[in-house]
This record gives C-alpha cells, structure tokens and sequence, in this order.
C-alpha cells in the first residue's frame, strides 16, 4: 500500500510507503498510477546515471585521445574539423584553468 497526494489536476506529486502529513488517499501497489510512478522515476533515475557517465566519460576519451596523439598513434587532424575544434576549445579552456591536472586518480584501476 502506498501513500499518496495529488495536485489540483488529480495527478500525483508524491508517492510515500509511510503515511505523511497532507497524503490524500492510499493505493494498492498493482495499481497503475504506482506501477507508472515508479516506472517513471527509474527512468529518471537511469538518465540521471548516464548523464553522469557521460560528463566523467568525457573526460576519460580527452586523456584518451591526448594520450593517442603523444604517441603519434593518431593526429588531431585525423578527426573531422568539428571533433577537432571541440578539442581545441577543451584544450583552450583547460589550459586558462591551470591544466586540470590530475583530474583522474593515478589509484584508479581502468582499460589503460
């Protein structure tokens, strides 16, 4: 059983498993509005989890590529000119805030 309330609209703004001051009303938890509550909220909660990834993996492909071109392995000018100027402009950025060394623990067990 779930504890809920709703907005003027009907729909619902908080679902709780504990009564709470201001819940309306209670629903079983085979009933749709919880089954699509909760479905809702995983999915929030895994693009939350990507968007995440995707800010640290960033990161990790610009050591990647900066390691790659050091090692003569590829040029910046092997990628497409869009891909190189958005690595000019992190290059750039990066620099004006003193390098942002050591963003990546040397502890940090990884791929490379």
């Amino acid at each position: 059983m779930f504890y809920v309330q709703r907005d003027a609209q009907g729909q619902l703004i908080r679902v709780e498993t504990a009564a709470y001051a201001g819940f309306t009303e209670t629903l079983a938890t085979d009933h749709a509005e919880i089954q699509a509550w909760y479905s809702n909220a995983r999915v929030e909660n895994s693009l939350r989890q990507l968007k995440q990834s995707d800010l640290e993996m960033i990161r990790v492909l610009d050591d990647l590529i900066q390691v790659l071109t050091a090692k003569g392995v590829i040029r910046v000018t092997d990628l497409p000119p869009a891909a190189q100027a958005k690595l000019m402009d992190r290059s750039q950025a990066r620099e004006g805030l003193g390098g942002l060394t050591r963003l990546i623990d040397d502890d940090e067990k990884g791929l490379l």
